[in-house]
């Protein structure tokens, strides 16, 4: 069983770990793995890569003065807290201490409360890395009040090759496109700390103070540990998720015996091995760059698909994060639920769509899994989840100059889907949730398990209807035909919802209009700036707010023959051609429809959702 050593404050609750008794000043907690790390070998001369995952929680109670801080540190073997070592020296330091080239302490500071002997000046507070000091070498500037009791997800990566520290970190519902949101440094560990070290957190609290608890914690080291007989080595991987009790291990360990009993027993549905058999993965691997995993593989990087690490949830199923040790990159994993309407054909679908295509706006797909009949999708990592969480969820509100960056990143991703694709990919759920966003709030579009794949030179053809209510065309509704004219179509509406802050279709709005028409009917009256999103607060670009409703109208246009390709939508939201003058009225739709028992038959639409979770 892995140990944690508690020293000062810090101690076990309830599957977290406290470090301080949050109503007493001037106060330490260290919470430190009991064994050591190999960290370099004297013999050999090779220093390890490693990282380390950890989730933290930092309330400021709603004061104004607070402090002082969190750090994760590597120490000598047997490090104590050092007398005196409370606020802004963070448990790890004293006035003797502060700054001896002999403390061999590297560490990442969450530091709350500016102290100004030695902390960056005309800043509140930071995240830094510092060595042998108190004081960070780097450093950008964070406030912790700003995130009060929001959970920090953090990634520490240290390569052996290139010397670089690096940390990142990013909230589940407080992230900030104003904010940065990462450092790195090159730092010699091998010249800095000694060969084997001890690993851990601490925390402290000053004249001021500020609750601390952590809530996840993983260190992944790859250096071989020298055999006692001198002739073998072996690799090891320290896994230390276990700030929990005792209890909710054993728990863990009965529901995986459950599961692994159910798993056996479904083994004789021969049937539906074999349809998962029969996805061709000669042809699955075609495409250039992701690549087949085990389902071993993603469930450790998922840690066996822990509730804690779950970004969201819908009809298809879970996403959850992880990480992948070989690659040294977070990712997201789609599992999809056996019961899902996005089946084996979907599933291969994406894969094979996806992994032909390579463009900055596209949500990269690293793998996939079909093994222990389980389907996995693997994709990059976007911490600052969907559009929608953004737009309608509880996150901080988009500031305009990113929701412009964001309308013209998707309708990139779009125009390279529809003409620069060998064949012409149809997306066919373009919405808002599809949209995700990175470390610096870049559109990359996903989910393409309803694409399909088109000639060129033809025209739309019938696919079936399947989609997403709210952002389908009215033509593709009445015919099931998916065209580029009907990706527009939703393209436009999520143009609109970027501007307006409102859904496409919002059930808990008793009107029966949808965004459209609502926007159609005030463009028609003059008062198309009025539905701009109140959460702007007015600050945004007159300008640029116009042409983006203007072009999410023309674009969502109900008659498909007056809408514009993806190159013209662009063209006018870059300003390279004038807006269309639209009539006032917004425009019936022109289409031949099929008969009611076609729509019967292919229906396969979703009602939209919103999800507050970082999915792929």
């Amino acid at each position: 069983m892995i140990t944690i050593v508690y020293q000062g404050d810090a101690k076990p609750d309830v599957g977290t770990i406290e470090f301080n008794l949050v109503n007493y000043i001037n106060r330490v907690g260290w919470a430190t793995y009991a064994d050591e790390v190999l960290l370099w070998d004297s013999e050999t001369g090779k220093i390890s890569d490693f990282n380390t995952r950890f989730s933290f929680e930092i309330n400021t109670q709603g004061v104004p003065l607070y402090g002082h801080g969190l750090c994760f540190f590597l120490a000598p073997v047997g490090s104590l807290i050092p007398p005196n070592s409370a606020g802004g020296f963070l448990g790890l330091f004293n006035t003797t201490t502060s700054d001896s080239p002999s403390n061999q302490i590297v560490s990442i500071e969450f530091d709350s409360f500016h102290n100004p002997e030695w902390d960056p000046h005309g800043i509140d507070g930071h995240v830094g890395i510092n060595n042998n000091s108190i004081a960070s070498a780097v450093y950008t500037q964070w406030n912790a009040s700003s995130h009060s009791e929001d959970t920090a997800n953090v990634l520490v990566t240290y390569n052996s090759t290139t010397k670089d520290l690096s940390v990142s970190w990013s909230y589940l519902t407080t992230n900030s496109p104003r904010e940065n949101s990462s450092l790195s440094m090159r730092i010699d560990l091998m010249k800095v700390l000694p060969e084997r070290v001890m690993v851990g957190f601490s925390a402290a609290t000053g004249m001021y103070v500020e609750r601390h608890v952590l809530k996840s914690w993983e260190f992944h080291s790859n250096l071989e540990e020298p055999a006692t007989n001198g002739k073998n080595t072996r690799r090891i991987k320290i896994l230390v998720a276990s700030a929990v009790p005792v209890s909710v291990l054993i728990a863990g360990t009965v529901i995986s015996c459950i599961m692994w009993f159910l798993w056996k027993k479904r083994q004789t549905k021969i049937g539906e091995t074999k349809n998962l058999a029969s996805i061709n993965d000669d042809e699955l691997e075609r495409g250039a760059g992701p690549r087949r995993f085990s389902f071993k593989d993603l469930e450790s990087a998922t840690n066996n698909f822990s509730e804690g690490r779950k970004l969201g949830e819908g009809g298809f199923g879970a996403v959850y994060r992880g990480y992948l040790i070989d690659l040294d990159i977070e990712i997201a994993v789609k599992r999809i639920s056996r019961g899902s309407k996005q089946g084996k054909k979907e599933y291969a679908t994406e894969v094979k769509v996806i992994s032909q295509s390579r463009h900055r706006n596209l949500v990269q797909l690293i793998g996939w899994c079909h093994d222990k009949r389980e389907l996995l999708l693997v994709y990059e990592f976007m911490p600052n989840g969907s559009l929608d969480s953004h737009l309608f969820g509880r996150r901080i509100p988009l500031t305009w100059p990113v929701r412009y960056k964001i309308s013209l990143g998707l309708a990139s991703a779009i125009f390279y889907l529809h003409e620069e694709c060998e064949q012409c990919v149809v997306h066919r759920d373009i919405k808002s949730n599809n949209v995700m966003l990175d470390s610096s709030f870049n559109a990359k579009l996903g989910d393409f398990g309803l694409a399909r794949l088109m000639s060129h030179e033809l025209g739309p053809k019938t696919t079936g209807l399947a989609g997403t209510i709210g952002y389908l065309a009215p033509e593709y509704i009445s015919t099931g035909r998916a065209s580029k004219e009907s990706d527009v179509y939703s393209f436009g509406v999520v143009l609109l919802e970027i501007a307006t802050g409102r859904m496409s279709a919002d059930p808990r709005e008793a009107t029966e209009t949808g965004l459209v028409e609502q926007v159609w009917d005030l463009y028609g009256e003059g008062k198309l700036l009025s539905v701009v999103d109140e959460k702007l607060n007015q600050d945004f670009d007159v300008k640029q707010a116009e042409c983006v409703m203007i072009a999410g109208l023309w674009c969502a246009n109900p008659d498909n023959q007056s809408r514009p390709s993806i190159r013209q939508a662009i063209q006018v939201l870059n300003f390279e051609i004038a807006p269309p003058d639209l009539p006032k009225n917004m425009p019936l739709p022109v289409f031949h429809a099929l008969p009611v028992s076609f729509i019967s038959k292919q229906l396969g639409i979703n009602n939209s959702s919103t999800t507050d979770g970082s999915e792929i």
